[in-house]
């Protein structure tokens, strides 16, 4: 009797954990599938209406993405604020600026796929990390299968300045908050950033959203570079 009220024990909690798993695999297919149909459904598709006055790029690692944009226009001089004090090579010859948001754990501490760790994956994923803005400095652009160019009106840049400015955090100077002793290499910085990295704001949503704010071509909702690129590429 006790092996069989054992047996039935065990039988009880295979049951469970079978229905978790498969409570988990449902929960990934419908994440999978709203990504796929939710990414190609288009935002802001017409631009006929909209005049050429600046030049922007979408730029992709094929994995994340960056808005690079003009250091200096007679809109904004992005190296007040991001300056080229705050990177290594102090070059100041630059002319254009990427920037992309994402989760501080994976920038920071993440350098290369293979230094993932579990616990950074899960805090990142689940809402329980912090941000920073990406900054890169770049001399010239050009556009690649991955680097999309894009024309925009002065409207559109001033909506998609608005929207960038509002990612960072800022001191009692009203400056963006260095994060010290981070980089990538020679022409980058991170700042401290607004908002939390999880599974349905990725650093690919963050760019999706600063096009749709801007009144530029967009995805209805994204995880995924590709769910941009989609747009740019038909």
């Amino acid at each position: 009797m006790l092996e069989d009220y054992q047996m039935k024990k065990i039988k009880s909690a295979l049951k469970i954990v079978l229905k978790f798993v498969l409570f988990i695999v449902f929960l990934l297919m419908l994440y999978v599938i709203s990504a796929f149909v939710l990414s190609i459904i288009p935002v802001n598709k017409n631009q006929s209406e909209h005049t050429k006055e600046y030049t922007i790029y979408i730029k992709s690692n094929g994995v994340h993405t960056d808005l690079v944009l003009p250091i200096k226009s007679d809109l904004k001089d992005w190296s007040e604020k991001i300056k080229f004090e705050n990177i290594q090579s102090k070059d100041s010859t630059h002319q254009f600026l990427a920037f992309g948001w994402g989760d501080k754990g994976f920038y920071l501490d993440t350098p290369e796929w293979s230094d993932l760790k579990f616990s950074t994956a899960f805090k990142a994923a689940f809402n329980l990390g912090t941000s920073a803005m990406h900054t890169t400095f770049y001399k010239q652009i050009q556009e690649t299968e991955n680097c999309v160019k894009i024309e925009i009106s002065k409207k559109q840049y001033q909506k998609l300045i608005s929207f960038i400015e509002a990612s960072f955090q800022y001191d009692t100077n009203g400056d963006p908050i260095f994060i010290e002793a981070a980089t990538y290499g020679k022409n980058d910085s991170f700042y401290v950033a607004n908002r939390t990295y999880n599974l349905f704001y990725t650093c690919n949503t963050w760019t999706n959203q600063a096009l749709k704010k801007a009144g530029l071509k967009a995805a209805f909702w994204t995880p995924a570079d590709k769910g941009i690129f989609f747009h740019y590429k038909i």
